[in-house]
C-alpha cells in the first residue's frame, strides 16, 4: 500500500542516518510540545511557556533547515542532473512558502 502524503504525489528515499536524525528532532520537538501542554495545565507562569515555546520554533526552523539542505542536495541536485529544471521553480515557490 502506498504512504499518503499531505500535499504531493512525490516520495523521497531517505537513508537511514537522515531517517535518524530527522526522527530524533521531531520525537524531541514532540516532547518539548507536550512540556508545554504540561505548563499550561498546571498553570505555569506565562514568561516560562513563552520561553519553551521560543525553544520550539527554533527547533523546528533548525529542521527545516537540515531537511531543506538534505533536499537540495539530494532530491533538487538529482532532478537537475537530470535534466528536470521544473525543480528549480518548485524550489523558489517552497522557499517563498517558508519566508513568510
Amino acid at each position: 500500500m502506498e504512504k499518503e502524503n499531505c500535499c504531493s504525489h512525490k516520495t523521497k528515499n531517505r537513508s537511514v542516518c537522515e531517517y535518524k536524525d530527522l526522527i530524533h528532532r521531531l520525537n524531541r520537538i514532540e516532547g518539548q510540545v507536550r512540556g508545554v501542554k504540561n505548563m499550561i495545565e498546571n498553570d505555569a507562569y506565562c514568561t516560562d511557556v513563552l520561553t519553551q515555546v521560543s525553544a520550539i520554533t527554533a527547533a523546528l526552523n533548525s529542521f527545516n533547515k537540515v531537511l531543506l539542505a538534505n533536499h537540495i542536495h539530494t532530491c533538487v541536485a538529482d532532478n537537475i542532473k537530470e535534466g528536470n529544471m521544473e525543480v528549480v521553480d518548485e524550489l523558489v515557490s517552497t522557499l517563498q512558502k517558508l519566508m513568510r
